[in-house]
């Protein structure tokens, strides 16, 4: 076929082989926005370099917003609420991407493809999916490709859960990649609506990652806040409220107990486990304890510090020593949390992420822009000692831009 016709041409001919153009789009666990970067990649999928051309963070519309954690906690759903959402996610990341591109001033034309991660909606892993995990992430590939005229990759996680993996984490990858040190043996935090956590022990290869779920990050501290004002505000701003109140050690080690947080690695887990049926579980028992709000949300901060804390020791510390940790996401910005977690870690360094010279804000987006690149290069992007899959595999689908009407070369 003529490359005049080719829809694989952006992929596969001589402007791919060299530098290439790639958007990363990322919605996490709390569905507040929608974070995309632009990034030039030069090189072959791991060996490549980088550089992040341009990067915003567009909020998501409430009602969108609320649609998602609608779906996302639903016990029976009809398929037709699960299609609509589906392409208005499309359509809201195809906004986000034409808006980058314009500020950016670049022409979609000369992009090569877009990474989406799309919105999980739903995640079951191996020991709820009776063996197999099970994921769904939505936001229409097809819908976001005919709107930007941009090949997409999309729909990472479920190569790996075919493969016998959960599916999460997918990040470690990126982890590796950008901030492995020869001198530090570091761990990698995110506190998304989940946390979790890499490893990349000093001086180490791709196989010595380790990378799991720790258990709740924002999302049962959101949820409270969310039931308490009937869904007027959407986190503990500044984490003021968790300051004014006061953690119960009692209801304390009643969560604790959860049989999750003794689970070894690879572990996963999401909102269906830790969400705002979670929380509102958590409001019930704290209830007759006579505890405020501010009481609760002080509970859950510690809920998050203490797990995350407590995995550390348990299972990274054993496996190549930590000697600093460096956090990332939308918890960063609870200055209640972060004291908190200095506090369970001590002796070890809490950093920001931006420490290490890379915009702790966009690097989720920035990791499936890069899982897209390796998989357009054909390289695996699984980390299987994070996944817990058989064997590394090609991660997504890849849905075509539009034809060419001339020769791109």
């Amino acid at each position: 076929m003529s490359p005049h016709h080719d829809v694989w041409w952006p992929l596969r001919g001589p402007a791919a082989a060299g530098d290439r153009l790639v958007v990363g789009l990322m919605t996490g666990t709390s569905a507040d926005a929608v974070d995309a970067v632009l990034v030039r990649f030069h090189g072959d999928a791991l060996a490549a370099r980088h550089r992040v051309l341009a990067y915003r963070e567009t909020p998501l519309d409430e009602g969108l917003r609320r649609e998602i954690l609608d779906v996302a906690s639903a016990v029976t759903l009809e398929p037709e609420r699960l299609m609509r959402l589906d392409a208005a996610l499309g359509e809201c990341y195809a906004d986000v991407v034409n808006d980058l591109l314009r500020t950016a001033g670049v022409s979609a034309r000369d992009v090569a493809a877009i990474g989406s991660h799309g919105q999980t909606v739903r995640h079951l892993p191996r020991a709820a999916g009776a063996g197999r995990a099970l994921t769904l992430q939505l936001g229409s590939a097809s819908v976001l490709a005919e709107r930007t005229g941009i090949a997409v990759v999309s729909d990472f996680r479920t190569r790996d859960t075919a493969a016998g993996g959960e599916g999460a984490p997918l990040v470690p990858v990126a982890d590796w990649w950008l901030f492995r040190s020869t001198t530090e043996s570091r761990v990698l935090l995110n506190l998304g609506g989940m946390a979790n956590v890499t490893h990349l022990p000093a001086n180490t290869g791709l196989e010595g990652v380790t990378a799991f779920d720790t258990g709740p990050g924002n999302a049962v501290l959101d949820g409270l806040i969310g039931d308490a004002t009937g869904g007027l505000a959407r986190h503990d701003d500044g984490g003021r409220r968790a300051a004014a109140g006061r953690a119960h050690e009692g209801l304390l080690s009643e969560l604790l107990a959860d049989p999750f947080f003794a689970l070894p690695p690879p572990r996963s887990t999401g909102r269906e486990r830790f969400g705002a049926g979670y929380a509102a579980r958590l409001r019930e028992i704290a209830d007759p304890l006579g505890l405020s709000l501010e009481d609760a949300l002080a509970t859950a901060v510690e809920l998050t510090a203490r797990t995350v804390a407590d995995a550390i020791r348990e299972f990274l510390e054993p496996r190549g020593g930590v000697d600093a940790v460096y956090a990332s996401g939308g918890g960063v910005r609870n200055p209640t949390l972060m004291r908190a977690l200095a506090k369970r870690l001590e002796p070890l360094r809490l950093e920001r992420l931006d420490t290490l010279g890379v915009d702790a804000d966009a690097k989720e987006a920035l990791a499936f822009a890069l899982l897209a690149h390796v998989t357009l290069c054909g390289a695996p992007g699984n980390v299987t000692a994070a996944t817990g899959a058989r064997h590394p595999v090609v991660l997504g689908h890849v849905t075509p831009g539009e034809l060419f009407a001339e020769d791109p070369s």
